[in-house]
């Protein structure tokens, strides 16, 4: 069947969980690293300058988020953040995709290069990120009603038929017909200080957008020093390199492969995180996470506009900064009690509420009384685990000046509905 507007809804959703998953994938690499005072003093600098590209790499990520979810807001679509909690398991993206929550090591590394690889590379995995099955996706008949995935080598690949599918949609309905969605529902750089984020308006737009999601991942070729692909590269080598000098070299805590937060049922590739103390450290990363996500959730599409636009961005924002310190000092504590040779890690797990609230004043309520749990909880936790009082001390603020914010338009949504 050809494209429709229901398949590239399908396939763009794929592409935010995407990016997502691979966001995911480079913090917890990058909140394994050990800090100055860890690292040997010779690596101390190249440690944390690694740090520094990861955590560029995930925020061009999250760039690359929010302008899938502009394109999905352009055509009509519900912004995506939601996504299956990792370990994503084989055949929900294509079977040769491994999204695993992994340390910085050197097979991670391998494996961050493969991701981002360039059609045509030769690149393998990381060892140990091998598919566990082979399954590919979208075999039979292709002439049916509703969307179906296809396998893809590269994720350049899925943004080809993306493209693809659009062109063809602008054909059939005309431009006007395929961007039916609000460009006000939309975040650009003035609402999301992140380089590259624009609104999508257009054919022209859109394939901009999505040519600068592939050329910062992949490189347009593989000479593109900027790209992930290539910043990931100077890492592998510049790790070979201090390997040579010192076999024992490790720049990394030894986190978790895959935490968990309770019993797995299939435990295999898991590590639950029993040990009380990094389990409370971990539940309020989580938190933080799920809640910056609901935020971004209500910022698209959101009947406000831009001051409200702006006050979900700005606490999304205030969010994002607490995670990393809470989930870097999460590496630093056992995973299990009486454990030394693993520590904890983020894990980014998901819930299933994570649909838009419906706007009006219950909206404000309710994303203030979650802020203000948050910020509580950092606040006891911090009294046993000083490391966390600037992070408590930060999110108390936070929920302050959002609690205002949110009365304000509580108020005015009370008021425009009597």
């Amino acid at each position: 069947m050809s494209a429709t507007r229901e398949t590239v809804l399908a396939r763009l959703a794929e592409a935010a969980e995407v990016e997502h998953c691979l966001m995911c994938v480079y913090l917890y690499a990058a909140f394994s690293l050990k800090g100055p005072d860890e690292a040997p003093a010779p690596d101390a600098e190249l440690v944390a300058h690694w740090r520094r590209e990861i955590l560029t790499v995930a925020r061009e990520e999250m760039a690359h988020l929010l302008l899938v979810n502009n394109l999905l807001t352009a055509i009509g679509g519900p912004a995506q953040f939601s996504r299956m909690n990792i370990q994503v398991p084989a055949g929900y993206l294509p079977a040769d995709m491994q999204v695993r929550l992994a340390p910085f090591e050197r097979d991670t590394i391998q494996h961050l290069v493969w991701l981002e690889r360039p059609a045509g590379s030769t690149e393998p995995m990381g060892k140990g990120f091998e598919p566990t099955q082979r399954y590919q996706r979208a075999l039979g008949p292709h002439d049916r009603l509703m969307p179906h995935a296809k396998d893809y080598a590269t994720v350049g690949e899925l943004y080809e038929m993306i493209v693809a599918d659009l062109e063809a949609l602008a054909a059939r309905h005309g431009e006007a017909g395929l961007f039916i969605g609000d460009p006000a529902g939309q975040v650009d750089e003035s609402l999301a200080p992140l380089p590259g984020v624009r609104k999508v308006i257009c054919l022209k737009s859109a394939k901009e957008a999505i040519a600068g999601i592939v050329e910062q991942g992949e490189g347009a070729t593989e000479s593109a020093e900027q790209s992930h692909f290539q910043r990931f590269v100077a890492i592998r080598a510049a790790y070979d390199a201090a390997l040579s000098r010192d076999p024992s070299f490790a720049p990394a805590r030894p986190a978790a492969h895959n935490p968990v937060m309770r019993r797995p049922p299939t435990p295999e590739g898991k590590v639950w995180i029993e040990a009380e103390g990094a389990a409370r450290i971990v539940d309020l990363a989580k938190a933080l996470y799920l809640h910056m996500l609901r935020c971004l959730t209500q910022a698209f599409g959101h009947a406000g506009g831009k001051p409200t636009q702006n006050a979900l961005i700005d606490t999304a924002i205030d969010l994002m900064f607490a995670i990393t310190p809470a989930a870097t000092y999460a590496t630093t504590l056992p995973a299990q009690p009486g454990e030394t040779g693993c520590t904890a890690g983020m894990s980014f797990a998901m819930t299933r509420a994570l649909s838009p609230l419906p706007p009006g004043a219950a909206e404000w309520r309710m994303l203030g009384e979650r802020f203000d749990e948050i910020a509580a909880a950092a606040e006891v936790l911090a009294q046993s685990h000083p490391r966390l009082a600037s992070v408590a001390s930060d999110l108390t603020a936070a929920a302050s000046r959002f609690r205002d914010k949110a009365a304000t338009f509580a108020e005015a949504a009370l008021t425009s509905t009597s």
